[in-house]
């Protein structure tokens, strides 16, 4: 049976996983309106995936014996003014994600929750991926600038994902 200290970390991560989903699904309507087919996509792709990050963490609390418990999700920001300021603030965001599970990986740790530590690796891996990816688009949207030409062709290459 999992420990209830880290049964509520896990639920708080799950939580924070939905609003992963919601962040890049609004950016990447945001981008349909923009007509920023690519950069829709892109984001589209990653709001799947961060439910997908979201129903692992329920899975695994499932079979550990634990309890999800669903809350409320903040609605994320509506607008952004370019693909660079979005992917800043998924930038930002990845980072924000990693921490949180470096946390639940500190808290595993104390509680010697090894099953949790085990699971948890993949998730610290797979943050690494998330923000190489995010910085990326962010240096690369840096060095476009606002030419259109350039967005154009960067928004092409996230069509690609």
């Amino acid at each position: 049976m999992i420990k209830e200290s880290v049964q509520k970390a896990i639920n708080e991560q799950i939580n924070k996983e939905f609003y992963s989903a919601f962040l890049y699904l609004a950016m990447a309507e945001n981008f349909e309106a923009m007509n920023l087919k690519g950069a829709a996509h892109w984001l589209f792709t990653q709001y799947k995936e961060e439910l997908g990050h979201a129903e692992k963490f329920m899975e695994y609390m499932n079979e550990v014996g634990g309890r999800v418990e669903l809350k409320a999700i903040d609605a994320p920001k509506r607008e952004w003014k370019s693909i660079l300021e979005a992917f800043e603030d998924a930038y930002k965001h990845e980072v924000f994600i990693s921490e949180s599970i470096h946390k639940i990986m500190d808290l595993a740790t104390r509680e010697n929750d090894f099953p949790t530590q085990n699971f948890l690796q993949w998730f610290i891996s797979e943050q690494v991926e998330e923000e190489e990816q995010t910085l990326a688009i962010v240096q690369k949207a840096r060095l476009v600038g606002e030419q259109g030409y350039a967005i154009y062709m960067l928004d092409r290459e996230l069509a690609q994902r």
